[in-house]
């Protein structure tokens, strides 16, 4: 099962192309409420507690679940417990990459945490998409994002391979107090990426 994920920040709502379908779950955390809204997406769960949101819309068709403010949590990370208490076992977060740096760097740890666990996950403000990889290899399409990046996330990443962009790599090494995989370009349909150990935030953009 996949699992929608809308939380705070600023969305590009033009440039989402990731949208829910009839059998995903879709949950708007908090302030996520308003990104779900603006973008004309359903909401089954809205939780968190409130405190962003404004007046809580309990007149509306969904499930309502408010939380203390004082947590160890974020409302976007008990939308992720939830989603996988519920069986999702692909989530895409809407949001999160925007807006308070300490939110956005949890938002980003989600995806390293949900990797171990066995969960894909992706997220994207429409300006940004970002994802997690460990020791494996995978392909990105080329899309309307300008920009790939490699950013390590260990403290040595090594046997990193890039095929397909404008700066290819062959068996480099990566160090996470010194980026440099950043800001290359898809240069044919489709770019390739393998790393033999280590793990790494595999993010796209495009420019603002």
């Amino acid at each position: 099962m996949r699992a929608f994920i809308y939380t705070g920040g600023t969305v590009r709502a033009e440039f989402i192309t990731e949208h829910p379908k009839a059998d995903d779950l879709c949950i708007a955390a908090d302030q996520g409420y308003h990104t779900a809204k603006a973008l004309g997406e359903r909401i089954d769960l809205l939780l968190g507690d409130f405190d962003s949101i404004g007046q809580i819309p309990r007149d509306e068709n969904f499930e309502i679940r408010q939380v203390p403010a004082e947590k160890d949590y974020t409302d976007t990370q008990l939308a992720v417990e939830i989603a996988i208490d519920r069986g999702a076992e692909e989530i895409i977060i809407i949001g999160g990459l925007s807006g308070r740096l300490d939110h956005t760097l949890s938002t980003l740890a989600i995806l390293e945490d949900l990797n171990t666990r066995g969960v894909y996950c992706t997220v994207t403000d429409g300006q940004n998409r970002a994802r997690y990889m460990k020791s494996t290899s995978t392909l990105i399409a080329r899309s309307p994002y300008k920009y790939l990046s490699l950013i390590a996330a260990d403290e040595v990443v090594k046997g990193v391979d890039i095929e397909g962009c404008k700066y290819p790599l062959k068996k480099a090494t990566l160090r996470r107090r010194n980026q440099f995989a950043v800001s290359n370009e898809i240069t044919g349909n489709v770019a390739f990426i393998s790393v033999k150990k280590g793990g790494v935030f595999i993010i796209e953009s495009r420019d603002a």
